[in-house]
Parts: C-alpha cells; sequence; structure tokens
C-alpha cells in the first residue's frame, strides 16, 4: 500500500519508442497519470498538436527528433509543474494567422524547458501568460529570411518571474522578445544573427539581463517603454547598418548600464525619452557613434565609461544638456595631469561640431577625416556656438578605468 502511494505521489517511468507498448508522445500522454515521466527513447516521432494537460516530465533519450511536418503547433503546454527535456523539435508549421510555436506554455506555473534543440520553426518557445519558471539550456536555429514570415525564438507574453538562462538562438526574427512581462531575469545567452533585434523588449519592468552576447543582429537590441531595468555584463557586437544599434533605448526611465561592452556597432546606444539612468564602467569601442542622444534625456549619470576609437563618442541634437559626465575616460583627450591625481586638469568636451552637423546634413560623413573638420572642431571646442556649452566631463581620467568586467 504504502509502494502504490509512493509511485502515485512521484509518478512512474512511462517508456515510448517506436517498439514499445506506447508508441507516441501524445498516446503516452493520454494514458499518464499526474507526475509521471515520459521516457521518450531515440527515434522519430512525426506529430504535432500535442496538448499535455497534466503535471509531466517528458524526457529525451538520446535526443529524440518530434518532427511536426510543418502542419502547425508542436506542442502546447496548459498544465502546472511541466518538465520538456533533452527533445529535437523540426518542422513547426507557419501561417500568417496563428503563431504556431515548437513549445507554446499557456496559462501555466512551475515549468522547466531545458536541453531543447529546436531547428527549422516559425516561433520556437512561446510564454503567455506563464509565470515562475524556467527556459534553460536550449539551442533554437531559425532559418529566417524576410520579418513578416518568421517568428522570435524565445517569447514571453504577459509572463512574470521568469529565468531565461544560457540558451543560444540564431536565425529568427527576434532572439528573444517580452512584452508586458515583470521580474525577468535573463542570463547568459547568446543571440546572434537575427533578422531584426537580438533582444527586444516593451513594457516589461524589473527586469534583469546580465551576461548575454547579442551580435550581428539586423537591428541590433531595443529596449522600449520599460522601468527599473539592469543591464549588466552584457556585449553588443557587430550591429551594423543604416537603422541599426547596439542598443536602442526609448522611453526607459530608472535603469541601471553597467559594465556593458558596445563594440563596432554603428551607433553604441541610441537613447530617446529615457531618463535617471546610471551608465557606469561601460566600453565603447570602435563604434560609429558611442552615444546618440536624440533628447527629451534627463538626469542621466555617465561614470567611469571608457570611449575608445570611436568615429564620435557622443552626439546631441539639441543645445539644452541635463546629463551628468564625470570621471569617463576619452581616448581623444589630450590634456595634462600635473598634479599626477589621474584626472587631466582641463575639461573635456566630447561633442564635436561635426557631429552637429552630421546630425543635420548626413552627406557630410564622407568629410568625417578631413583636416576641415579637425580645424571646425577644435574651434566649437575653444568656444561652443552649437554644442551645448555645459556638456563636459569635468574630472575625465588620465587612464582607462579598470573596474570594468
Amino acid at each position: 500500500m504504502f509502494s502504490l502511494l509512493g509511485e502515485r505521489a512521484f509518478g512512474r517511468t512511462v517508456p515510448i519508442c517506436p517498439d514499445c507498448e506506447i508508441r507516441t508522445i501524445s498516446e503516452g500522454v493520454a494514458t499518464a497519470m499526474d507526475h509521471d515521466t515520459l521516457l521518450i527513447k531515440k527515434g522519430t516521432y512525426k506529430e504535432f498538436n500535442i496538448l499535455i494537460d497534466k503535471p509531466l516530465t517528458l524526457l529525451g533519450q538520446g535526443y529524440p527528433i518530434v518532427d511536426g511536418e510543418e502542419k502547425g503547433e508542436i506542442i502546447r503546454i496548459v498544465s502546472d509543474h511541466v518538465t520538456i527535456d533533452g527533445l529535437f523539435i523540426i518542422n513547426v508549421g507557419t501561417s500568417y494567422t496563428t503563431d504556431y510555436a515548437a513549445i507554446r506554455v499557456v496559462k501555466s506555473e512551475h515549468f522547466l524547458i531545458q536541453n531543447v534543440v529546436l531547428e527549422r520553426l516559425f516561433f520556437g518557445i512561446y510564454l503567455e501568460k506563464s509565470n515562475h519558471g524556467k527556459i534553460f539550456h536550449n539551442k533554437i536555429i531559425g532559418d529566417a529570411v524576410d520579418e513578416y514570415n518568421s517568428g522570435n525564438g524565445i517569447q514571453l507574453w504577459y509572463s512574470h518571474n521568469v529565468e531565461v538562462e544560457r540558451n543560444i538562438v540564431q536565425g529568427v526574427r527576434d532572439g528573444i522578445y517580452l512584452e508586458f512581462s515583470d521580474n525577468v531575469t535573463i542570463k547568459g545567452n547568446t543571440s546572434t544573427k537575427n533578422l531584426r533585434y537580438g533582444l527586444h523588449f516593451m513594457f516589461s519592468n524589473d527586469d534583469v539581463y546580465t551576461g548575454n552576447t547579442f551580435e550581428e543582429n539586423g537591428a541590433g537590441v531595443a529596449v522600449m517603454f520599460s522601468k527599473r531595468i539592469k543591464m549588466i555584463k552584457n556585449t553588443f557586437r557587430n550591429n551594423w547598418g543604416t537603422a541599426s544599434y547596439g542598443m536602442l533605448l526609448k522611453e526607459i526611465n530608472d535603469a541601471e548600464i553597467v559594465n556593458n561592452v558596445f563594440e563596432e556597432n554603428t551607433i553604441g546606444i541610441n537613447i530617446e525619452g529615457s531618463n535617471r539612468i546610471t551608465y557606469d564602467n561601460n566600453d565603447f569601442v570602435a563604434n560609429g557613434w558611442a552615444i546618440k542622444v536624440l533628447g527629451a534625456c534627463y538626469a542621466n549619470t555617465f561614470t567611469r565609461n571608457n570611449f575608445l576609437y570611436n568615429s564620435f563618442d557622443i552626439s546631441y541634437n539639441s543645445k539644452m544638456n541635463d546629463n551628468k559626465f564625470d570621471q569617463n575616460y576619452w581616448s581623444d583627450y589630450t590634456g595634462y595631469d600635473l598634479d599626477k591625481d589621474g584626472i587631466g586638469d582641463i575639461p573635456y568636451r566630447p561633442v564635436k561640431l561635426f557631429s552637429y552637423i552630421v546630425n543635420r546634413t548626413p552627406e557630410t560623413i564622407v568629410l568625417l577625416r578631413s583636416l576641415f573638420m579637425d580645424i571646425i572642431d577644435f574651434s566649437e571646442k575653444v568656444s561652443p556656438v552649437f554644442t551645448p556649452d555645459n556638456l563636459m566631463d569635468a574630472n575625465p581620467l588620465i587612464q582607462r578605468s579598470h573596474d570594468t568586467h
């Protein structure tokens, strides 16, 4: 009797294979009891619309292939306490009216999706009003060509308290997409070569992004309409294009952007309507523009950042400045430090007149390396007329800040 109670409490292990008593995943789900483990053995299972409506573990052995044959959604979870582990899922259906996903989680709690490989997909892992779960160590490889008929790799919609950790996402529309999703931790992911954004989130508050790499994405990373975001120790690299950024900030307030690397992007950070943000100990290396401020940005602080060999360090489109720059390192700084305290004795003005001209007339960028532009930039530093006269770093560092990374 006690043995039976234990089995019912912790679940049985039910083998599934072409030669087993149960041959399909759908049949296994239908016959399983709560908390059972379906041990799916190596092989190919041509199934779609698998509905998991009870607490179960689907455990793949030797990475069994679940082939949806492009007929629609493959796995839909509508129960709490479901684990998907070790499956190879391919051929999600494509639709212009329905967001078919390889794995969709709907109104569920305490889920775990890990060690899953997804290929030839529309949407990858899609969370819908689902909370307190984890998406861990998955590999999502799409072959998207056009935005209109491609989906996102990992998508969260109205989903809170979720961990997205150590996933690889590439070749989809947006690598990781969040909308109305709070208290989400995104850690150690690699999101590269996606059509639009490596990371895209909107209306999502109190989220933390640490140790991620966003590289070679069509438009970089977009962070919009959110509050109290922490972005720490991420890398934004090689996001090039006429409308591409390392990171785009729009209507972001009370955030921390600390210890990140922005390297070889058209624009390191493009900022619009964002206030009370701390930019501390970031590296801006060999970007076109390190930071481009488009206005309505107030009470932001830039401290101990390293600006290294960017075409333009700071670009402003306004003569007003309410932001503080202090103790940053500027590779273009040519001042001196007579008292040897590590701080330049004369302030540094990071906004070049030429960047102001390029903002007004983009075609003038062809004159970037000309002697004439060097002369007018020097004259603007001596007597500011077009750029904010109070935009300066009064304490520029003589040597790079070493607190980063």
